[in-house]
């Protein structure tokens, strides 16, 4: 079952390249020059957006339980996926590049006015100056 999971296209990823591409947004896909190849690229605004699944990632949300069988094998893996992501966010902030990070979360089980709300606060963030932005569900509330 597990090994059916896509790692790219997800619906959440859609999503977001969606709400991105309607306002006015235009982007690149999963760059494999740059660390932890990114799941949008936006060099005009030398930014990237990673979308993250809250289980793969281990995001401490609703959408996240640690699995009960093979419990070693589990944690192991989102630890190495926390200290990976961890590590493309350090190497792509030292070469220049801004980071945003939406979650899962962020995008499931919203109206269509949040997910409005979701592309305006993508979009505010790509105009600022800050360096690096988390969108989650949580945030949004």
């Amino acid at each position: 079952m597990m090994s059916g999971i896509q790692g790219k296209n997800t619906k959440p990823e859609m999503l977001v390249r969606s709400l991105l591409h309607r306002s006015g947004f235009r982007f690149r896909l999963h760059r494999k020059d740059l660390p932890g190849k990114p799941d949008i690229v936006l060099p005009k605004y030398r930014a990237v957006i990673f979308v993250h699944g809250c289980f793969w990632h281990g995001h401490e949300c609703k959408y996240f339980r640690w699995p009960s069988s093979r419990p070693d094998f589990w944690r192991a893996k989102i630890e190495r996926n926390r200290l990976n992501d961890a590590t493309y966010v350090a190497e792509l902030l030292e070469t220049g590049w801004r980071v945003a990070v939406v979650w899962e979360c962020a995008t499931r089980g919203q109206t269509d006015e949040s997910l409005v709300r979701v592309g305006k606060e993508i979009g505010t963030w790509l105009y600022s100056d800050d360096v690096s932005f988390v969108l989650s569900g949580s945030k949004l509330k």
